[in-house]
């Protein structure tokens, strides 16, 4: 049996990453399976533990790290994140396609464990665009705007790393340029 695929989708701070993701995972072609994160930080209300994230201390998420057994991880607002590494080895050995969103820092300690992923970074339209989504969103914290915008410009700025650049101008666009060049990859493996 051939080795699932990993799909991983990257991008700026509020770039509408989400609702890519949730159309890629809903597509029965692609057959996706999303790769669940670890962290640190508080469940919030109505979020699941398993199928949002793995809620956990930080001394387990440390624990993790130090016995290597995420892909990769990072923090952000005092908080850790990272991609458990047997999950994604159970899917992918199992034939499955996994789909892991990330950081855009992430990305290059999944490739160097998994060289043939896939990866995408998500851009917006214009920096001006995603200021107003921040704003919009995180309109009554100012601190959590400014982390973001600051971000968001870092992330930008690794962008020209990645092969597959996609703009959200809209998103049923942005769903189609991903999803052809992963059923592409999908066919290579299929006739490879």
């Amino acid at each position: 049996m051939a080795k699932g695929l990993v799909v991983i989708l990257s991008g700026a701070s509020s770039v509408g990453k989400g609702a890519i993701r949730d159309r890629l995972l809903a597509d029965p072609d692609m057959n996706l399976f999303y790769s669940i994160s670890e962290t640190t930080r508080p469940q919030k209300e109505g979020e699941v533990d398993g199928k949002d994230y793995y809620f956990v201390t930080h001394k387990a998420f440390a624990e993790s790290v130090k016995n290597k057994e995420l892909l990769e991880y990072t923090e952000f607002n005092g908080y850790y994140y990272g991609t458990p590494k047997a999950q994604v080895e159970f899917l992918t050995n199992k034939g499955k396609n996994v789909l892991i969103e990330v950081e855009a820092q992430g990305v290059g300690p999944i490739k160097l464990n998994i060289p043939d992923s896939v990866a995408f970074f998500v851009m917006p339209s214009s920096f001006e665009e995603l200021e107003k989504q921040i704003n919009t969103i995180y309109k009554d914290d100012e601190a959590s705007i400014e982390r973001r915008l600051n971000k968001a410009k870092m992330d930008m700025e690794i962008a020209p790393l990645f092969k597959n650049i996609v703009y959200n101008n809209d998103t049923d666009a942005a769903f189609n340029s991903i999803k052809a060049i992963v059923m592409e990859e999908l066919e290579k493996r299929k006739n490879g």
